[in-house]
């Protein structure tokens, strides 16, 4: 014979029961598959979209030459931006990184006889690196940017809207141009 206790008791299991089958239910846990959510004119969105459909979600050492700008310290002399770029779908902690450095102007023939790799490894030590967890703008939760000032080594640096610009004109400038080719 149930006494009361039994029946709240049984009462509130079936209610904890209840509802956890309705949030695995509605998060996809039972066959339904999720499709990420987003912005589709963000361009990390869309990156992540391209990579998971047409690279498996894996990337790695992926390089890329950028911008032409004035040397900040001599500005007759032009540098330019080179990219590495990473992302692993599996990772959750820095899952998409792109590494900055910086080179002098290549010439017409340089750009014909070296590979951007090549290239990047002529800069020797990276300006910026930007490390994203999800889609979406540039200095969410779990974004961390690193930048290397003077003669110090990248450390971890305020996300400014200045660094928001410049990742988001890496990505649609350069990033994803060059991935769509690929």
């Amino acid at each position: 014979m149930r006494t009361p206790k039994h029946s709240i008791m049984a009462f509130t299991l079936g209610t904890a029961m209840a509802g956890w089958l309705g949030a695995v239910a509605t998060s996809g846990a039972l066959g339904r598959e999720n499709k990420p959510t987003g912005d589709t004119n963000d361009p990390t969105y869309r990156l992540f979209q391209l990579l998971d459909t047409t690279h498996g979600g894996k990337l790695k050492d992926f390089f890329v030459l950028g911008d032409v700008y004035p040397d900040p310290q001599n500005p007759a002399q032009e540098l330019q931006h080179v990219f590495k770029i990473e992302y692993d779908k599996s990772r959750y902690f820095g899952r998409f990184r792109i590494y900055v450095r910086s080179v002098s102007k290549l010439s017409a023939q340089q750009l014909k006889t070296y590979t951007p790799e090549q290239v990047y490894d002529f800069g020797m030590n990276d300006q910026e690196k930007f490390e994203k967890i999800e889609m979406g703008p540039f200095g969410q939760p779990g974004d961390v940017y690193f930048q290397a000032t003077g003669d110090r080594p990248l450390h971890t640096a305020p996300t400014t809207d200045a660094v928001r610009k410049a990742y988001e004109s890496y990505l649609n400038q350069y990033v994803l141009p060059a991935l769509q080719k690929k």
